[in-house]
């Protein structure tokens, strides 16, 4: 429970409406994206004005308070779950566009405004902010800073941390940082890489200073299917080797196919094992000649058709069928499990046909969904917890995906971060001496490590005890740290 000093603080700053404290207030805060995981807050602070969220800040710094920030919700990690006797802070009504300059392609926003809303504003200038979440339409750009976010045009104009060009942020200490200077580049160490990504844990961010490009002449979208996921999975490879940087390369199983047409009848081909989405944009006869080159490399990498979008309308469709994948999936199965890892893209045959396997060794249905052209996979797994035992098999599924992931070269994580989902596998993919310098760099920011605990980094004594219960290869992990 959160300590009475710091609610009677809390009450002290924030007006009722900014203060949540009944049970039925705070239910609705409970999980993010990631519905696996639940845990009511204590409190939910709400705060409308920058000076009400440095008092808050002190107020939880003085008592003692732990602190997760919180966005939109959707997230799928688990980093914005609430932590036993903390404060959860919502960033949602920091929502103004703050201003918006053509002639240098910039935006300045608060954290809490939508990241579809950025493009929305700057369409009259005929500019737009690329990094684009399923969830943009809801996503806030101040969780896509804190998740480093990408979306699936990701593949060529870069995720998060490769459009930002400037922070304002507050540490725990109430000390404000300017981190970027809205060009191109900086003196010093890249700590707006660095707070890019960090989850909540070392500030909360105040504003955001975001790149925006303009609209490209023309986009084209060309839908290939296969009749093997393995084929689909080395003609992404045979694409980018070809030459042709795509705006954006998707990759859909079968499974996901007919979730994806049941729910928003893209056009899509039911009796494909495979899809690939491939978007090519630039000026009319560069994507003109992308086109015909995709196409002819497609179909030598045994497309079984391949079909371009005859006009905007069927654009949208193709799109709005991946867009609206993970939902529809959701039609097939009481719950499911989305999981985010990245490998090298030409290892992607053998992961999945790695991942269709060890569905079949859990008997869980995997539907895969991913950014194929940076190997940002995301199979859903799908189960019922109702039935007992379900929701912890497939989350022991979904480590041994992640830990795939890792043995081929790739991460645990593309763009959904790490927060308590994945924190075991933190252990897997690094050493001690890495994890004991993440914690150095938190403590440089969050002596007292009040914000966001027990997400992100693992400790030490975790690694050993997850160590301890997943013995590999006859070899524990870590074998050089105690066995408490």
């Amino acid at each position: 429970m959160i300590a009475n000093e710091a609610v009677r603080r809390l009450q002290a700053i924030l007006p009722p409406h900014c203060l949540l404290l009944a049970r039925e207030d705070l239910k609705p805060f409970e999980t993010d994206g990631l519905t696996a995981y639940r845990n009511t807050p204590d409190a939910v602070a709400l705060p409308e004005t920058e000076e009400q969220l440095k008092q808050v800040l002190a107020a939880c710094r003085e008592t003692g308070t732990p602190v997760v920030f919180r966005g939109a919700g959707t997230g799928l990690s688990g980093g914005a779950l609430p932590v036993d006797g903390a404060v959860l802070l919502a960033m949602t009504k920091f929502s103004r566009i703050l201003a918006i300059d053509p002639l240098a392609r910039t935006a300045r926003v608060q954290p809490g405004v939508r990241n579809l809303a950025i493009s929305e504003a700057a369409a009259q200038y005929g500019l737009y902010y690329a990094p684009d979440p399923s969830s943009q339409i809801a996503c806030s750009i101040g969780g896509n800073v804190a998740e480093n976010s990408g979306g699936v045009h990701c593949l060529k104009y870069g995720l998060t941390v490769h459009n930002v060009l400037a922070l304002r942020a507050l540490t725990i200490e109430g000390e404000e940082l300017v981190i970027g200077e809205g060009a191109l580049d900086i003196p010093g160490y890249d700590l707006l890489a660095l707070m890019t990504g960090s989850e909540g844990m070392l500030a909360v961010i105040l504003e955001i200073t975001v790149k925006l490009l303009p609209k490209p002449e023309r986009a084209q979208v060309i839908l290939a299917a296969f009749d093997d996921v393995g084929k689909g999975g080395a003609a992404v490879g045979a694409i980018i080797s070809g030459g042709v940087l795509p705006a954006g390369l998707e990759m859909m199983d079968r499974l996901a196919i007919e979730a994806a047409e049941a729910f928003v009848h893209a056009g899509y081909p039911l009796d494909a094992e495979a899809i690939l989405l491939v978007e090519v944009d630039g000026t009319q006869e560069e994507v003109s000649e992308d086109v015909m080159r995709v196409r002819d490399i497609l179909l030598a990498a045994g497309a079984t058709e391949v079909r371009t979008a005859k006009d905007d309308a069927e654009q949208k469709r193709f799109w709005a069928g991946r867009k609206a994948a993970f939902p529809a999936v959701g039609r097939l199965s009481p719950d499911y499990y989305c999981m985010d890892g990245t490998i090298p893209r030409k290892t992607l045959p053998a992961v999945l046909t790695r991942i269709a396997e060890l569905s079949r060794e859990y008997a869980l249905p995997v539907a895969n969904v991913f950014h194929a052209g940076d190997g940002n996979l995301h199979p859903l797994i799908l189960y019922d917890a109702n039935q007992p035992g379900a929701t912890e098999k497939a989350e022991r599924l979904g480590a041994d995906i992640l830990e795939l992931c890792v043995a081929h070269g790739g991460t645990i994580t593309g763009e959904h971060g790490v927060g308590l989902e994945k924190i075991d596998q933190m252990c897997v993919q690094f050493a001690p001496a890495e994890l004991e310098a993440f914690h150095g760099v938190k403590a440089c920011f969050d002596p007292d490590g009040l914000l966001n605990p027990g997400k992100a980094v693992p400790t030490l004594h975790r690694c050993a005890e997850y160590g301890a219960m997943h013995v590999k290869g006859g070899a524990l992990p870590f074998p050089e740290l105690p066995r408490f």
